[in-house]
């Protein structure tokens, strides 16, 4: 399928998401009113995304957004990046950028907030630090912890005292705690996964996720440099997470892989235990994790580090073994955030494998559209799937991708912000 049924497909589920009122009911639902990843404000990012490229009337991206703000939205400790008044703000600030004046009040209340939960959250883990204990990845991940404000942060006050003391607070996870006579990572979380005492994690783990691990800290780290941000030690933060990552990649069939985490056994016997090929997704492997590490080589200057990198998506995305195991459509562990973060690390990457991995997103759609699927169906198909409408794992969030492959363009608004991929 070429990019222009793509882009057909993504039209379709906008066309059929155009309302609140004509949407799935799981969408508009009371309890997925506050979430970026199901409800409302994550849709909103399709509509303003393709307003702000032109191809589509704001008022549908209004729309969502006031079917999101019927009602209170969650702050302070019960909310998080993806869910209550920071998911809101996100959504807001996409739309903002494009309409200058629009939702400015609204978007200011929202931001002292954002910037009030950080500040809260950045005492009790300094506070844990202190006392000498590990975190919890609820503390530090890209969708509940520092990481993911620190996003939002840097979009609206790149060098404001709340993110550089985000910034701060990374370089400081990246210190080793020493933990029962073992030297550990700062990011060593007590639990499994999950964020729960888990008896197949015994002493815990360390978690390489875009979503929950160590990946969404560089990236953060990384991106803030690229944007002229930067703390005491920020490069040497940068620095131990990807000798952390260099120290644990793993060989596939095809080339250089990384593992979703390791457990205290794999630390202490110095090797990873065999497991099969894991997919190349987002919110964990390998996708995500080598465009955060070619973000940082990009802040580091570093060009054999981003040569790297590039070559282990490459490998990932031509790696059969690899693309069996992603079964799913969506942008978190689908084959739309495998487009997008392709799509986004092929415009940063060296000219030479640029074109090669631009080349691998045809396979992609293949999978993800089957040819002669028309647009209706194929929209239809998304919407029906019990992964819902949403933005994370449902079909705005394809919608999304799928727009990734119409041009070597980066998207017209900073929707993926969230996301930690740009």
């Amino acid at each position: 399928m070429t990019d222009r049924p793509a882009h057909a497909v993504a039209t379709a589920v906008a066309d059929r998401l155009a309302h609140p009122d004509g949407a799935p009911a799981e969408a508009t639902a009371d309890t997925n009113r506050q979430h970026l990843a199901f409800g409302p404000t994550g849709i909103a990012l399709l509509h303003i995304e393709r307003a702000a490229a032109g191809l589509a009337p704001w008022q549908r991206a209004h729309d969502w957004l006031a079917a999101a703000t019927r009602q209170p939205f969650t702050r302070g400790p019960d909310s998080h990046p993806f869910y209550g008044a920071p998911a809101l703000a996100h959504a807001l600030a996409c739309a903002a950028d494009h309409l200058p004046g629009s939702y400015r009040r609204g978007l200011g209340l929202l931001d002292q907030q954002v910037a009030a939960d950080a500040r809260w959250r950045l005492d009790a883990a300094h506070r844990r630090i202190d006392a000498g204990q590990l975190p919890a990845l609820a503390e530090f991940d890209a969708i509940r912890g520092l990481s993911g404000y620190g996003a939002h942060l840097l979009r609206r006050d790149p060098d404001g005292p709340v993110t550089r003391a985000v910034l701060d607070y990374c370089v400081r996870l990246t210190e080793p705690v020493t933990q029962d006579d073992e030297r550990l990572p700062g990011w060593w979380a007590p639990t499994g996964p999950s964020g729960r005492p888990d008896d197949r994690f015994p002493g815990g783990h360390a978690n390489h996720g875009m979503a929950h691990g160590i990946g969404a800290v560089l990236a953060l780290l990384a991106l803030s440099a690229r944007r002229g941000t930067t703390v005491t030690g920020h490069h040497q933060a940068m620095r131990t997470i990807l000798a952390w990552l260099e120290q644990w990649k793993t060989t596939t069939a095809r080339g250089t892989a990384w593992p979703y985490w390791i457990t205290r056994d794999e630390l202490r016997a110095g090797r990873l235990a065999p497991c099969a090929p894991l997919r190349p997704s987002w919110c964990y492997g390998t996708a995500g994790l080598a465009r955060a590490q070619q973000l940082a080589a990009l802040a580091l200057g570093d060009t054999s580090l981003q040569a790297d990198a590039e070559n282990a998506l490459l490998d990932a995305l031509t790696d059969p073994a690899q693309l069996r195991a992603t079964t799913d459509s969506g942008l978190c562990h689908g084959l739309a955030g495998l487009i997008h973060i392709t799509a986004r690390t092929a415009a940063d990457a060296a000219p030479a494998n640029a074109g090669q991995l631009r080349a691998t997103i045809p396979a992609l759609l293949t999978v993800l559209l089957p040819p002669g699927t028309a647009p209706d169906t194929a929209a239809a198909r998304l919407l029906e799937d019990e992964a819902g409408a949403g933005l994370l794992d449902g079909a705005a969030g394809t919608a999304l991708g799928l727009l990734a492959t119409d041009s070597a363009e980066p998207p017209c608004t900073a929707w993926d912000a969230c996301l930690l991929t740009a």
